[in-house]
């Protein structure tokens, strides 16, 4: 295992490391992924733009945001209010992005 503050090889059951003292992550915590999709974000755009689908795009569900995207252009607005109900229902049951990861917090 390495120190993420300095690089630094540690041992696997180190709580701190031994050249730059900075505290370690716990063997139970989840490893740190810079991939992954924020949950507040696909909510956030769920709820404001939901109606175009761009939280589907964001989460990498791209064939969702199109059908959304075109229900509100070829209707004129108009069939917009039915994708964001069915945006609202996205953002309140989806917890993982298009590739299976779970959404940070």
């Amino acid at each position: 295992m390495f120190c993420p503050n300095c690089g630094n090889e540690v041992a696997d059951h180190a709580v701190v490391c031994v050249k730059c003292g900075g505290a370690l992550k716990s063997q139970t915590a989840a490893a740190f992924d810079p991939a992954a999709k924020s949950k507040m974000a696909f909510i956030l755009l769920g709820i404001f733009l939901g109606g175009l689908g761009i939280h589907n795009f964001y989460a990498g569900y791209t064939g969702k945001g199109v059908a959304q995207l075109l229900i509100s252009v070829l209707t004129c607005g108009f069939g917009s209010i039915i994708s964001w109900i069915w945006a609202i229902v996205e953002v309140c049951t989806i917890q993982v992005d298009a590739t299976g990861k779970p959404f940070t917090n």
